[in-house]
């Protein structure tokens, strides 16, 4: 589980996020500041259990052969809500639907692999 200092820094992202001009550039319904942040979310927050370069750790890896033919909605979900039983939390309270969408897409398209 994300620890109350992690949790107050993305809530504090979130609020910055929302105040990004309108002009901001947009990629999959995600401005690209937001998506900035997500990237850097993936590599620190996701990288800190399945490994820095996405090739395992305490969680399993991540990378685009790992993932590959995996279906977008279903990441989404696992991002959103966990897996119970493992260490893999829920991030449902820091992140919409639409950004779990595109973390999924982003790790299908083995953006973490650069």
């Amino acid at each position: 589980m994300p620890d109350r200092g992690r949790i107050h820094a993305l809530l504090l992202i979130f609020a910055l996020c929302a105040a990004t001009p309108g002009g901001a550039e947009i990629t999959n319904g995600i401005p690209g500041p937001r998506a900035a942040e997500l990237e850097h979310m993936v590599i620190q927050d996701c990288g800190s259990c399945h490994g820095l370069t996405m090739k395992g750790g305490l969680g399993s890896p991540l990378t685009k052969e790992a993932v590959e033919g995996a279906d977008p909605g279903a990441l989404a979900s696992i991002i959103l809500d966990g897996v119970p039983g493992t260490a893999m939390p829920p991030w449902r309270p820091l992140l919409t639907e639409n950004e779990a969408f595109w973390i999924a897409e982003y790790l299908l398209k083995g953006e973490t692999e650069k």
